[in-house]
């Protein structure tokens, strides 16, 4: 079901209201606690802008990294700054998200005013969905919004609790481009339709493969599942990783293609290593000629061509999980093809999104994003959404 979203209320509905909004600031820092990517700040920038330009009072909260109760290496607190930075506007922040401080802030607050609350994983009460803790988390605020794509498939306290006591609850404007190009590029995709699976390992991937059998044209697979596909098929893989109890799972996956009509295509050739080492010995072996000691640690230049051909015509293209160990240089030739073929075929027409994931760190380290249509803010999210699993965050929403 289509959701409310933000440009769905009016001056009117916002103007001295105070919003809740839960963000994704759960972005990397270094030792120092300096962030060293701030792309899901700027990710959440149009909607508390939209917000505070209708006049509302708003109300982040986010999670960040795994605590273990209150632990001071990760507080909001340089999320604010980068905030205050890019709105051009100071972020005021509770050392707290519950509790009589962060009343006392948000009475405080005047009308286009941002404060951030503190991490919301201090508490165990937030993973646990606790009703009283997200009555708490909600007693500060008029309405809800979620904008934090990347969680919305976990229901927690402060993507599904809140909902229980807030309305309207709608989606923020990036939790709303998530879902027009993911669902769109599933339900309603120009065609043909490819999607390009990778990662190292067939058992996470699973559902969404069955999924995307039922809906595309091609489906191209690379990664370190592709040697339980060459197992099944009988072959000798050297040591490269393989999933024993999903062989037959492989076999099935293959059957299940051919009788869809759907181009189910594997690697040719691939990058061989003597060890799992970025300076590994290295070799290129057809998949029938792999030897034994050796391991595929990333596709072939002859599959870059066959999987660039097969991408050629593609109108629409979806991309979860990387070729290779693409964070060794001398495994990264696949995936970085991939993403420099997919960047070229964007201007052409072709929609090109970027699951998620391991695929997003890919695209960015080559310098590529912005040159595809949509990068998605969440892996496990993307993913389910992608399975066509209902995800708990989005469903509490209002229905448009």
């Amino acid at each position: 079901m289509p959701k409310k979203t933000v440009n769905n209320l009016s001056s009117s509905n916002l103007q001295g209201k105070r919003v809740l909004v839960r963000a994704d600031f759960n972005v990397p820092v270094d030792d120092h606690g300096n962030i060293t990517d701030d792309t899901r700040i700027r990710a959440a920038l149009p909607t508390i802008q939209n917000l505070t330009s209708k006049g509302a009072k708003v109300v982040l909260c986010s999670h960040f990294g795994r605590p273990k109760g209150v632990d001071d290496k990760l507080r909001l607190t340089p999320v604010a700054q980068r905030l205050s930075e890019l709105l051009g506007q100071p972020v005021a922040k509770t050392n707290d998200c519950i509790g009589d401080e962060v009343a006392a802030a948000v009475s405080e607050l005047k009308d286009g005013d941002v404060l951030l609350l503190e991490n919301v994983r201090f508490y165990k009460e937030e993973e646990k969905n606790d009703p009283e803790f997200a009555q708490k988390l909600a007693s500060v605020a008029d309405l809800y919004v979620n904008d934090a794509f990347g969680t919305a498939h976990r229901a927690h306290a402060s993507t599904e609790g809140v909902t229980k006591y807030l309305r309207p609850s709608v989606a923020g404007l990036l939790v709303e481009k998530e879902l027009e190009y993911l669902q769109n590029a599933i339900e309603h995709p120009q065609r043909p339709l490819a999607a390009i699976v990778g990662g190292s390992k067939v058992s996470s991937k699973i559902g969404v493969i069955e999924t995307l059998l039922d809906k595309v044209d091609k489906l191209l697979i690379g990664g370190g599942m592709i040697f339980t596909f060459y197992k099944a098929r009988g072959l000798s893989v050297g040591k490269s990783l393989v999933e024993e109890d999903k062989l037959e799972l492989a076999k099935t996956l293959e059957a299940k293609a051919k009788e869809k009509g759907v181009a189910l295509l594997l690697p040719t050739d691939v990058v061989l290593a003597d060890n799992f080492s970025a300076d590994a010995n290295t070799q290129i072996a057809s998949i029938e000629n792999i030897p034994d000691g050796w391991m595929g640690l990333d596709i072939g230049p002859d599959s870059i061509k066959v999987f660039q051909e097969a991408l050629a015509d593609c109108k629409s293209v979806i991309w979860n999980g990387p070729m290779g160990v693409f964070e060794f240089d001398k495994f990264a030739a696949g995936t970085e093809a991939i993403a420099h073929t997919l960047a070229e075929l964007t201007p052409k027409g072709t929609t090109t999104i970027i699951g998620g994931g391991d695929s997003v760190a890919a695209v960015e380290k080559v310098g590529l994003a912005s040159q595809m249509s949509h990068i998605s803010t969440g892996g496990g999210a993307s993913l389910e959404l992608l399975e066509g699993k209902e995800l708990p965050g989005i469903a509490a929403l209002d229905e448009a």
